[in-house]
């Protein structure tokens, strides 16, 4: 059977993608890539592609590069094949020898796991869907989850981002959602689970939900309550908490709360790097934004607080003090 043909400009978009996530690049190389960028519409839309199909996470491929680089050619074959799933890429990947180790701990760390998770969003991109017991699931952008149901169990473990889940009724099976410090069992009906830098971030919509620890601990929140669950303790937060899920309409409501953490809500919608400055990024916000015109928020911000928001490449946008 003949190979399908690899898209060269798509296989330029992969070796930028290697060189700029190597760890050093100088500016020279980054202006290189902006000129690359600049120079056909087809670059630019090739390296989105190629974002939107791996989610940013480079961490496998540059294992390729380093430990079997004589591989590099089928590998991209697998990655840009249209055709090809991740769940594809990930078999293709251990049939051709590529899995073993170094590389199998990559794909196992975290970037590796979000990358083959069994349903999984890209940069701007919200899903809801219903699974096999008849629960509703939202993802918001940027999120991944894996999901092991059998006879005896419905869990999710969600790898990154966030998640609201509407949980169809199964009293022999109840419903949970692990994350990195606990669990979330529903209780109820309806709720929110967000996976943070060093924290789980859990909202109850309907009903209430226990959420629970590694070490054990446990903790009923009830509806209209949140809590921010860390390594050794579960935080209580008010009813504030509920504007955190306007995400699944494509809303930011925003009262009063920093501007690092409303920043925070646009990388998911953002390609690119967002960068805030350390003197504004407790600047105090409130306002409803879209999410799906993150530049437009980027505006509205730049004309009610005392910042400048500065677009170096189309890449890189930096907010700082005006």
């Amino acid at each position: 059977m003949s190979r399908p043909a690899i898209d060269p400009v798509g296989e330029q978009a992969v070796d930028w993608m290697v060189r700029l996530s190597a760890g050093q690049h100088s500016a020279n190389l980054r202006a290189e890539f902006d000129d690359w960028l600049r120079r056909d519409p087809a670059n630019a839309q090739a390296w989105q592609r190629l974002q939107e199909r791996i989610g940013g996470s480079f961490n496998v491929v540059r294992s390729l590069e380093r430990h079997k680089p004589g591989q590099a050619e089928e590998a991209r074959r697998l990655l840009l094949t249209p055709s090809t799933t991740r769940r594809d890429v990930l078999r293709g990947l251990a049939a051709i020898g590529l899995l073993g180790g170094g590389l199998w701990l990559a794909a196992r760390s975290g970037p590796g796991l979000a990358l083959f998770a069994d349903l999984r969003t890209g940069t701007a991109e919200r899903r809801s869907l219903t699974l096999a017991d008849g629960s509703r699931l939202g993802l918001n952008a940027d999120s991944a989850v894996d999901l092991d149901f059998n006879a005896s169990q419905r869990l999710i473990i969600l790898r990154r981002g966030e998640l609201i889940i509407q949980v169809a009724a199964d009293p022999q099976r109840p419903l949970r959602v692990r994350t990195e410090q606990g669990e979330a069992r529903a209780l109820g009906t309806r709720f929110m689970v967000a996976q943070e830098q060093d924290a789980t971030r859990l909202v109850v919509l309907e009903h209430a939900v226990r959420a629970r620890l590694n070490d054990g601990r446990e903790q009923d929140v009830l509806q209209g309550q949140g809590a921010l669950l860390r390594t050794s303790s579960i935080e209580p937060l008010g009813r504030e908490a509920l504007r955190r899920a306007a995400w699944l309409e494509g809303r930011l409501n925003v009262l009063n709360e920093p501007l690092g953490e409303v920043i925070d809500a646009l990388r998911p919608y953002t390609h690119g790097i967002l960068r805030v400055a350390p003197e504004v990024q407790d600047l105090r916000v409130q306002g409803v934004f879209p999410l799906d015109d993150p530049q437009r928020t980027l505006q509205a911000l730049g004309e009610t607080l005392p910042i400048k928001v500065e677009h170096y490449t189309p890449w890189v946008t930096v907010i700082g003090p005006r």
